[in-house]
């Protein structure tokens, strides 16, 4: 068996480095377009913008690996199959599950490998990104701003936004936590920053919105204000000199310590949670694509081995899909973050344990 198993290895090693090379290089193409911009338009040096594009790599590498996992596995095993190196496996009286335990050792390690990716190199790579742009001197306000984080960059208020679109702000969540008292929140479905001319100060009018407003006879207590226009004067002058992390550039350590300051201060923490959920089961991804790549390359003919890899590749897409879009419901604590963000995981495994149950059966 030990001779299989090197085997299977060996024939493993091309494969995988040629795809994990490809497809990396290929996402790593897609974003020279958006490079080239900040250098001709946005005054961006070519050193800074070299340096942006080097810090993709690890980003990137959290969603090649697990795919460069798959199509390793439906190419080795096409490939074996096709040569009939399969049947002769099993006509010696070798079961496929023998044949998958390699598979599942070399998942495992790459779970591990990207486990380090989302947990150490992927935030680095992100800070550090963060840091080289923000040398080069964007003075725009929703710069300081990146959806699905929490925000301390403005004096007395955490800032938390769903998204930015051309300086538009959309679902608009502000804390003010006072020491002693209930955290005063204000929800507003639209908003945008305004200038105030020779302040040091920004306005941010907020459109379509609840506001808590204290209690005159019991100041601890809050009543809830409907408003369709609201405006608030925020302090660049006590800003903090130094960057705060957003939340992809924090460590799991981190966001797990900014979760519980914020459940202190009664904030919802959903979308760090679900930031937090969504790297640990992401860091599966490599073993269960191996799980659901074997049983179509066991049976790959010659003809078929196109067919089965495009069949296997239609699986990444989506898990990717549901992962996201599980992403956005929790982080709107819409369902339980944790149960969302695994959803996927499931869902896969489970797919994946009835596919090899059936290749075995056969």
């Amino acid at each position: 068996m030990r001779i299989i198993r090197n085997y299977i290895l060996k024939e493993c090693l091309q494969p995988f480095t040629l795809s994990i090379s490809v497809l990396t290089s290929v996402f790593l193409l897609g974003f020279l377009p958006q490079l080239a911009d900040k250098v001709i338009n946005g005054g961006v040096s070519l050193t800074a913008m070299a340096q942006v594009f080097f810090f993709n790599i690890p980003i990137l590498l959290g969603y090649t690996l697990p795919i460069a996992c798959l199509i390793t596995v439906i190419l080795t095993f096409g490939q074996m199959s096709a040569e009939n190196e399969i049947l002769a496996m099993r006509a010696s009286g070798i079961h496929l599950l023998r044949l998958l335990v390699p598979l599942v050792v070399m998942g495992i390690a790459f779970c591990l490998v990207d486990f380090i990716l989302n947990d150490r190199y992927i935030p680095e790579s992100f800070n550090a990104q963060a840091n080289i742009l923000q040398e080069t001197g964007s003075q725009d306000p929703s710069a300081m701003l990146e959806p699905g984080s929490f925000i301390n960059a403005f004096d007395k208020y955490i800032i938390f936004i769903y998204r930015i679109d051309n300086d538009l702000l959309y679902g608009i969540r502000i804390y003010e936590p006072a020491p002693g008292k209930p955290t005063k929140t204000i929800i507003a479905e639209q908003g945008e920053f305004v200038h105030v001319p020779g302040r040091d100060q920004l306005m941010l009018k907020l459109l379509n919105g609840t506001s808590d407003e204290p209690d005159l006879k019991n100041p601890n207590n809050f009543y809830k204000l409907n408003f369709q226009q609201s405006f608030i004067r925020m302090d660049l002058s006590k800003k903090k000199t130094s960057r705060e992390k957003k939340s992809r550039e924090m460590t799991l350590r981190e966001l797990s310590q900014k979760i519980a300051g914020l459940k202190k201060l009664s904030i919802d923490a959903s979308p760090l949670v679900t930031e937090y959920q969504r790297r640990l089961a992401w860091s599966l991804s490599p073993l269960l694509f191996i799980l659901l790549g074997f049983p179509f390359a066991a049976i790959t003919n010659r003809r078929a081995k196109s067919a089965n890899l495009l069949y296997a590749l239609l699986f990444a897409a989506p898990y990717y899909i549901l992962s996201l879009a599980c992403q956005g419901m929790a982080s709107q604590n819409t369902l339980n973050p944790v149960f969302l963000m695994w959803l996927p995981n499931i869902i896969a495994l489970m797919v994946a344990i009835f596919l090899n149950w059936k290749l075995c059966t056969r």
